[in-house]
């Protein structure tokens, strides 16, 4: 078959296109506008496979989508702006996460696409005091990115109702591992860090998060998108419900510094408390998670080590 992923010369769509070339036979177009966050060094170990081409491309570009997505059987929709903080510091995210959704569910509804799958977040619950947010929650997004996403995910789901394209939708947990922009929270500690400097840590710590490993994010859409039911959406988390200051200490221990690289900062505006999604959906599929926090925390400090080539011209650029 043959993937049409947008997005993926970032983090997350750029490991799952890792993750169809090495466990499938399928082909991977990926079409990637090249914002500060994607980049083709992102991508630079798979440009030599046969089964993988890049086309640079907006996908709030109607003319070019179509031309780009024609021939595929597939579509994985990654393509967004994704940092809360650029969101509410007033970054367009309404163009590319809505527009660009509507364009890419558009056309291909017109190009009789066989399966589209949009990658969503479980920011758009909202804070969730108690308890795990159900599919069938309220949407209740508390920042511009979140709202946005909100939208998209809507939009996506409005082709099924009306026209019975087959959309399905996933909603992850925050995503951590290779290659994600060092803007993100482990990235931005971890080579704060090995540069000598500290960790910014918002208000007093105690956000929670649930921490996903996005190999294991990636073999949950590819479940999704192989054995899911149309116009459905599937939470995707790890279990992994952490506090930011405890997060940050499991940092502290594996790369041997202490409370002197820690600094509170600012709380950021509207920060939602805690995130949480019920599972047991995905999970009726076969899905599980198959590294732990500290493994997969291991695994991501060592991999920003080896890789200062990847990460140093980012962080040097922003």
């Amino acid at each position: 078959m043959k993937y049409f992923v947008t997005g993926a010369a970032g983090f997350i769509g750029s490991n799952y296109v890792r993750h169809v070339l090495a466990t499938t036979d399928h082909h991977v177009t990926v079409f990637d506008a090249l914002t500060y966050a994607g980049n083709m060094s992102t991508m630079k170990d798979m440009s030599d496979d046969a089964r993988f081409s890049f086309v640079q491309g907006n996908i709030c570009d109607p003319a070019a989508v179509e031309s780009a997505m024609k021939g595929h059987d597939v579509v994985v929709h990654f393509a967004a702006e994704s940092h809360v903080d650029r969101s509410i510091a007033g970054s367009d995210f309404i163009l590319t996460n809505c527009f660009g959704t509507n364009v890419v569910v558009d056309t291909a509804r017109r190009l009789d696409v066989q399966r589209v799958l949009h990658i969503g977040t479980d920011e758009v619950y909202g804070s969730v005091e108690v308890g795990s947010s159900l599919e069938t929650d309220p949407l209740e997004p508390r920042s511009p990115y979140s709202a946005s996403k909100a939208g998209s995910d809507l939009i996506a789901l409005s082709y099924y109702s009306t026209h019975k394209t087959p959309v399905l939708v996933t909603r992850c947990t925050n995503n951590f591992g290779p290659y994600q922009y060092p803007e993100k929270a482990i990235p931005l500690f971890v080579t704060n860090l090995m540069d000598g400097g500290k960790i910014p840590l918002y208000g007093d710590g105690l956000n929670e998060r649930d921490w996903l490993f996005v190999d294991d994010h990636c073999t949950g859409i590819q479940l999704v998108l192989e054995q899911g039911t149309l116009g459905e959406i599937y939470n995707i988390g790890a279990g992994n419900e952490t506090s930011n200051r405890v997060l940050v200490d499991k940092i502290l221990d594996v790369m041997g510094k202490d409370e002197s690289s820690v600094q509170y900062v600012e709380d950021r505006k509207g920060h939602d408390r805690r995130y949480s999604v019920n599972i047991d959906k995905i999970t009726k599929l076969g899905w599980k998670r198959k590294r732990s926090l500290d493994e997969a925390l291991l695994e991501t400090v060592k991999w920003y080590q080896d890789n200062r080539w990847w990460w140093e011209p980012l962080k040097k650029a922003k």
